[in-house]
């Protein structure tokens, strides 16, 4: 792809076929919903039937390939790749990445579930008696299996792709170049219109009726702790104060708004399963997590492809289904999310990050919290919350809480935690949004982000008032199949790239050159002088202008002689000049020099003026980034000999794909 081809063809803040429909189906489908609630309960739950009757083995079978493709993604070659130019770095720390990731991806369910689901495995398991031990046993095992690796594996994917086409080839970030291995430039026409539209749909009405169905449990709790009345006028306030936080959240950015709520969420987190941990039976706690962890690994092929084909049961459409739909009909919004957040790891740091680290701080809270419940319940030390789990959801975690000393201060760490979630998920969500409504690009003005927060308030708040929350929650859930189609088909597209861009890194290794023309003239005085000097960016600049530049003129002329197409730019005030050579169909090749700066080394450094004490290097950059070597003092044949060399190795690349 050319580097022209190569820039997103709608550079307005709002991509109007998109933003326009997007904010026309929300009202239509809301009205709806609003409307006719129990029509649209009836016939989206019918779709929903038929979905699980018929096409739960697609399900089944595809988020099994998609983890395991996710998987060797991370174990082979393609790893060493990056989401994003060779030179480009992560704009994150570590600390600060894997807040993000926990907080968009699955934070507020496990407040939502962390009691709730392992006692309802406990208590009516799918094979099997309830209230003994192996009920105990096997429902930590189908909870880790429901919030595990698979679910990590379908955002994952997701991620990677929209990633990898983002950064690494400069296509919009956005759910529609997940199809440009498919259809090529045609994404940025109707069709690319309707997928972002598409996804702008799943993420809005996804937030909405998480955030209406998370005011009944910030609901249940101030009623718990405080006596405060639980009704619609409360719920209403409480989503206006949840939408108000994310619109100042998503106003800030996401490096001060975003990135420091997260931090602030993940610090809560441990704190809370710190403390939980701590006051129940630890040492049992921590004999259960590692037993967990071997119990769900051992079972994890079992369970991944178990359809219950010959014990037949409901109980895979009421919950496994359930789980994979919820997280594929996620994973657009939040796969975009974890893309926005991860350019400059390599696809193997991406993949043990993404996949490994939340997922083991999820067992970690599945177990502290579901075990200590079932443990409680076996030897009845919990009065009464085996039937608040049965009858109220949203009470279990602070009935729960409620056996513990100092339990009104964990119930209120609870509460925070559940609403900043809350404000992380809406955020992160209008800050997607609003990158699909305006062509990928996340520089818009502050009022296109707080549209979207506010849009997804006022359609919780609608659905909550008119009853059409569980309509809503059904259809997103079904939009789930034709995505799972599309990732599919994607990420065999993704392995086809990933294939080419593998070839073309191993054969600029196999490639043998000539050594460079002059370098037997180049005097050890010479070489020495070019290793000490340490030259500003005007030395740099002037050797661009007067050695760089005639040399790609020089192999312009040449290449220009023999009917191939070649152009040289300059960009003057950024001293950065560039040779690029036109295959047609075929990958285009690019030659650039520029400055690069760094800090001189610590025994030199006898400067206080941070702009002093830096250096500079004539870098060279191909079309997929950085090289990271230095060609300042280089004589003209020397770059020339270093163009045709480089060149050399893209023929070979085109040779060996062709």
């Amino acid at each position: 792809m050319s580097e022209s081809d190569s820039r997103f063809r709608l550079q307005t803040k709002i991509n109007p076929p998109v933003f326009y429909a997007a904010t026309l189906l929300v009202a239509l489908i809301v009205g709806y919903a609003v409307l006719f609630p129990e029509h649209a309960n009836i016939k989206i739950s019918e779709m929903q039937g038929a979905i699980v009757t018929n096409a739960s083995w697609f399900y089944v079978a595809a988020v099994g390939v998609i983890l395991v493709t996710v998987a060797y993604l991370g174990i082979s070659r393609l790893g060493d790749i990056k989401l994003g130019p060779d030179h480009a770095e992560p704009e994150f720390s570590h600390t600060s990445w894997f807040a993000m990731l926990f907080s968009a991806g699955m934070g507020i369910g496990l407040m939502f579930f962390g009691v709730a689901e392992p006692v309802m495995h406990y208590l009516s398991p799918p094979v099997g008696d309830p209230g003994t031990v192996d009920a105990a046993r096997e429902a930590m095992k189908l909870t880790f299996f429901h919030w595990g690796l698979h679910a990590w594996g379908i955002y994952a994917l997701v991620a990677l792709i929209l990633a990898y086409f983002g950064y690494r080839h400069g296509l919009p970030l956005t759910l529609r170049s997940a199809l440009y291995p498919l259809i090529g430039d045609r994404i940025y026409g109707p069709i690319g219109h309707a997928v972002d539209v598409f996804a702008i749909l799943g993420t809005v009405f996804g937030v909405a009726t998480s955030l209406g169905y998370g005011v009944l449990q910030v609901n249940s709790g101030l009623h718990y702790l405080f006596d405060t009345p639980v009704n619609q006028t409360v719920q209403v306030i409480l989503i206006v104060v949840i939408s108000g936080l994310a619109a100042i959240s998503v106003a800030t950015g996401l490096d001060k708004g975003i990135r420091r709520l997260s931090e602030i969420n993940l610090t809560l987190a441990v704190a809370l399963v710190g403390m939980v941990l701590l006051l129940g039976p630890t040492v049992l706690l921590l004999q259960m997590y590692i037993q967990n962890t071997g119990g769900y690994l051992s079972d994890i092929v079992n369970k991944t492809f178990n359809m219950f084909a010959y014990e037949p049961t409901d109980w895979l459409g009421g919950w496994t289904l359930l789980y994979w739909g919820w997280w594929l009909s996620w994973s657009p919004f939040v796969g975009m999310f974890i893309a926005r957040i991860s350019r400059g790891r390599t696809i193997r740091e991406f993949v043990i990050g993404v996949l490994f680290v939340p997922t083991g701080f999820t067992f970690l809270w599945m177990t502290v919290f579901g075990n200590t419940s079932i443990d409680m319940i076996m030897h009845g030390t919990a009065d009464g919350l085996a039937d608040v789990v049965n009858q109220d959801v949203s009470l279990a975690l602070f009935k729960f809480l409620e056996s513990f000393p100092f339990s009104s201060f964990l119930s209120v760490i609870a509460i925070v935690m559940v609403v900043v979630f809350f404000v992380t998920s809406s955020d992160s969500g209008s800050m997607v949004v609003d990158m699909l409504a305006s062509g990928g690009t996340d520089k818009t003005p502050v009022w296109q982000r707080v549209y979207w927060a506010s849009m997804e308030g006022v359609v919780a708040i609608a659905l909550l008032l008119a009853g059409g929350l569980g309509a809503l929650q059904t259809a997103t859930i079904a939009s789930a199949l034709p995505f799972c189609i599309v990732l599919m088909i994607a990420g065999y597209g993704l392995l086809k790239a990933l294939r080419i861009d593998a070839t073309k890194r191993f054969s600029s290794e196999q490639v043998i050159h000539p050594p460079r023309t002059d370098n037997s003239l180049l005097g050890w005085e010479r070489r020495l002088k070019n290793l000490v000097h340490l030259p500003r960016r005007k030395n740099v600049a002037q050797f661009i202008n007067d050695v760089v530049l005639p040399a790609m003129n020089a192999v312009s002329e040449e290449l220009n002689k023999h009917g191939v197409d070649a152009r040289i730019e300059v960009v003057e005030d950024k001293f950065d000049a560039k040779l690029a050579v036109f295959h047609g169909e075929e990958q285009d090749f690019l030659y650039r020099v520029r400055p690069k700066s760094y800090l001189q080394p610590s025994f030199l450094m006898d400067n206080e003026d941070e702009e002093a004490r830096k250096y500079f290097r004539a870098e060279v950059f191909l079309l997929e980034g950085g090289q990271d070597y230095d060609i300042m003092g280089w004589s003209k044949d020397q770059v020339i000999s270093d163009m045709i060399d480089q060149y050399e190795k893209h023929m070979h690349f085109l040779h060996q794909v062709r």
